[in-house]
């Protein structure tokens, strides 16, 4: 069982959390840089029209026989009015004597310089209020009298223009978070995109596509594809060399096996003992197995390693066949197996000839090894939809029940085969083979093929079936 590979996060996750982050953080440094500034332009505005209401008072001042006079122009007030319906407060004095307005109006903590205007923030009846005051100097008989005038206005408006202001603001900083979360979600998402591509690209090859990786990549990941490549490549000359000695284990296992096999016939002809009979009998039959075994090996080794670049060519699967029954016929003669066969003309399939032709082999080679004497083999050919379905038949007594699931795995052999040689690979490599095409096997007892009826009654066996798809 594999272990989970440990984690250390999600790049996706973090690169989006500080992105997002960053931009919560520029979206409330906005909020508050335009509250500061729409503020600040909101109580400018005010202070400008208050100070433009105090002038223009300050300019209806005059000195008429020999007294201070105001004449309160009209619009003096009605430009405050404009604003907002907040109430109006005003007050001129003459060194502390009160000329005319609101004598309980504050007064401010220090006059004003001449033609600089003073303003302040108050409470006044129960309300707060803006007042901006004005000093201007003038001359009464002959002396110097001070002239202030202040004007006041409640600010609920004021208040209630910021509370809009700052609403504003506010989706201002929202609309602004909300576009840049939506841009810093996208660029987390396109800077990762390339290797989850590439990912993508590796995780879509087959168990055995050793090819190196040559899609384009950002300059980051270039040493991550080169490194993979150098570990691809590494696999690609281990996985070479363990086909090469396999090749070569079984070539040079196989070669003394036999030499060792005909030795041991002829000795057998010469020796008069039983026992020593006996024992070169179980020699000759180890010796046998091994073979088997050593080119059954050999030929796992070479259809696991050449479905890696799976050869494509138009099959004609009854040519096949019968080109091997023809190659098979006298071994199966000398048990006097009879091989029948029913293979009409039938599309061509895609797919590599030499491993169809080894699936195909080793199946007809099964069946004659546990085959008994006299008994027939069936060879069936039939389109069925869009597959082919070739089924051997056999009379071999078939396999135990619950037995077949297992048959298809390396090394395993049925409780029937016990005492006859082989290597448990021959369903293997035919599994492997119909698997790499796009088909499967198929194991079932022969009695349900629903084959032509033999020419004697048919004796218990297995049918063992390929299917391989068409166009």
């Amino acid at each position: 069982m594999s272990r989970a590979l440990p984690t250390s996060g999600s790049i996706r996750r973090r690169l989006t959390l500080q992105l997002v982050g960053s931009a919560a953080f520029l979206a409330s440094l906005l909020f508050f840089i335009v509250l500061v500034f729409t503020r600040d332009v909101s109580q400018r505005t005010h202070d400008s029209i208050l100070q433009a209401s105090a002038t223009s008072i300050m300019d209806s001042v005059s000195v008429r026989s020999g007294d201070v006079t105001v004449d309160i122009p009209y619009s003096a007030l009605s430009m405050l009015g404009n604003v907002s319906d907040d109430r109006v407060f005003y007050r001129v004095a003459q060194n502390d004597r009160l000329l005319t307005g609101y004598g309980d109006l504050p007064l401010s903590d220090l006059l004003p310089q001449r033609g600089q205007p003073r303003f302040d923030t108050a409470p006044y009846k129960g309300d707060s209020i803006r007042m901006v005051t004005l000093a201007r100097r003038i001359s009464l008989n002959g002396q110097v009298s001070d002239v202030v005038i202040s004007v006041a206005q409640t600010r609920e408006g004021q208040a209630a223009q910021l509370a809009e202001l700052t609403r504003t603001a506010l989706q201002l900083g929202l609309g602004f978070f909300m576009i840049a979360a939506f841009l810093a979600i996208w660029a987390a998402q396109s800077s990762i995109r390339p290797l989850a591509e590439l990912a993508e690209a590796v995780s879509r090859r087959g168990p055995k596509d050793l090819r190196p990786v040559r899609r384009p990549v950002p300059s980051e990941m270039i040493p991550l594809v080169t490194s993979l490549n150098r570990f691809i490549d590494r696999l690609r000359v281990s996985l070479s060399r363990s086909e090469d000695f396999i090749a070569e284990a079984a070539h040079r296992v196989r070669t003394p096996l036999a030499t060792v096999r005909a030795q041991a016939e002829i000795t057998l002809r010469r020796v008069e003992r039983d026992e020593n009979r006996a024992s070169l009998r179980e020699m000759i039959r180890a010796i046998d197995e091994s073979s088997r075994a050593a080119g059954q090996l050999l030929d796992h080794a070479m259809v696991t390693f050449r479905t890696d670049s799976l050869l494509r060519e138009e099959v004609d699967l009854g040519a096949l066949s019968r080109e091997l029954l023809n190659r098979l016929r006298p071994i199966a003669e000398l048990k006097d197996i009879a091989l029948h066969s029913d293979l009409p003309q039938t599309p061509a399939l895609s797919g590599d000839p030499i491993l169809i032709q080894n699936a195909v082999r080793n199946l007809l080679d099964n069946a004659i090894k546990y085959a008994p004497s006299e008994s027939d083999i069936q060879v069936i050919l039939r389109k069925e939809g869009a597959e082919l379905r070739l089924s051997i038949i056999d009379e071999a007594g078939g396999f135990p029940s619950g037995d077949t699931d297992a048959l298809t795995a390396r090394f395993a052999r049925g409780t029937n085969a016990e005492g006859t040689i082989g290597s448990g690979l021959g369903l293997t490599i035919a599994r492997e083979v119909v698997e790499a095409h796009g088909g499967r096997l198929t194991i079932a007892p022969s009695q349900a093929t629903g084959g032509p009826p033999a020419a004697s009654p048919r004796r218990e066996g297995s049918c063992v079936s390929l299917y391989f798809p068409v166009a």
